[in-house]
C-alpha cells in the first residue's frame, strides 16, 4: 500500500448533504494525509456525513470582507502538508486523475501550483462539448494564495468563486479529469448563477479601471471583462460554447445548456447597466 499524499485536500461547504458522500469516498481513506471539510453553517446533515467519514472540521463565519473562505483557511490553518488541493463536494476525484496527481507531485517538484481539468455533467448527463472547466486549485503551502478583492457583502457568497490563485514560481498542468456533478437539480443551478452575476457585476463597477487590480488577472478573465461591455456577451459566449466548443455533440442537453450560459453573461451585462444608471 503506498504512503498518503503529502497533501491537504480541503472542502468548503455549506448544505452539500446531496454530495458530500460520494466527493470523500470519490478521495478514499488512505490517499491525502489529510482532509478537511471547511463549513459556513450548515443546517443539513453536512457535518453528520463529514464525521461519519473521520474528516476534520473548521467552522467558518463570513464578516462580508476579506477574506473569504479559502484564503481565510489558508491565512489560519496550521497546514502541516507540502501541498494543499481546494476541492468543492460536487468534484470527484477518478482514478486516472489520483494516479497522474500522484506521479506529478513526485517528478516535478519545481512546480509551485497546477491547473486541474473538469468534466461537467448537466441534468445528469456528461458533457463531450461547451467551454473547458479548469481551475488552479492545487498549490504547495506557502506559495500564494486567492486574489485579495476587497468587498463590503456584494453577495452572500463567502467563498472565492471566480478569483484565481496569485502564485509566485512555475504552473503545472493535470490532464486527467476530476468529475464534477451537482445533485441539486437544476433550480439551484440558477440560484446560484445569480449570485454569480450580482457578484461578477460588482466587481466589474469596482475592478475595470483599476490598473492594480487588472494587472493579476489571466488572460480569460480580461477577455471576459472586456466582454462585459458589450450586450453582445451572451450571443458571444453561446457561440463558443454550442459551435465553437461543440456543445452540438451534446444535442439538446448542450443546447440549453449553451443557452443557459448565454443568459448568465446576459444577466452580468444588465446588472452591470442597471448599477451605472443608479450610481450618483
Amino acid at each position: 500500500m503506498n504512503a498518503p499524499l503529502d497533501l491537504t485536500i480541503a472542502l468548503p461547504v455549506k448544505n452539500e448533504e446531496s454530495n458530500l458522500k460520494g466527493c470523500l469516498e470519490s478521495i478514499g481513506p488512505d490517499f491525502a494525509k489529510h482532509v478537511v471539510i471547511i463549513d459556513s453553517g450548515s443546517t443539513d446533515a453536512t457535518i453528520d456525513i463529514a464525521k461519519s467519514k473521520g474528516v476534520s472540521i473548521v467552522n467558518f463565519v463570513w464578516d462580508g470582507k476579506f477574506p473569504k473562505k479559502r484564503n481565510w483557511f489558508l491565512r489560519n490553518y496550521n497546514l502541516k502538508t507540502k501541498w494543499v488541493l481546494f476541492l468543492d463536494a460536487d468534484e470527484y476525484l477518478t482514478q486516472d486523475f489520483k494516479k497522474e496527481l500522484t506521479q506529478k507531485l513526485e517528478t516535478e517538484d519545481d512546480k509551485v501550483g497546477f491547473w486541474l481539468n473538469y468534466t461537467i455533467y448537466f441534468i445528469g448527463k456528461k458533457l463531450k462539448g461547451g467551454y473547458p472547466l479548469n481551475k488552479l486549485a492545487l498549490f504547495k503551502v506557502g506559495a500564494g494564495e486567492y486574489e485579495k478583492i476587497d468587498e463590503d457583502k456584494w453577495s452572500n457568497l463567502d467563498m472565492e468563486i471566480h478569483e484565481h490563485p496569485i502564485l509566485d514560481g512555475q504552473i503545472g498542468y493535470i490532464k486527467s479529469k476530476i468529475d464534477h456533478r451537482d445533485f441539486r437539480g437544476v433550480s439551484h443551478y440558477m440560484d446560484k448563477h445569480n449570485e454569480y452575476a450580482s457578484w461578477e457585476a460588482y466587481r466589474y463597477m469596482k475592478t475595470y479601471n483599476n490598473h492594480d487590480a487588472r494587472a493579476s488577472w489571466t488572460w480569460k478573465q480580461r477577455i471576459k471583462y472586456r466582454l462585459m461591455r458589450s450586450s453582445l456577451i451572451g450571443p458571444i459566449y453561446f457561440f463558443g460554447s454550442f459551435v465553437f466548443y461543440g456543445g452540438w455533440k451534446d444535442g439538446a442537453t448542450g443546447f440549453v445548456f449553451s443557452i443557459l450560459k448565454m443568459s448568465y453573461f446576459t444577466q452580468i451585462y444588465c446588472k452591470i447597466k442597471e448599477l451605472k444608471n443608479s450610481k450618483p
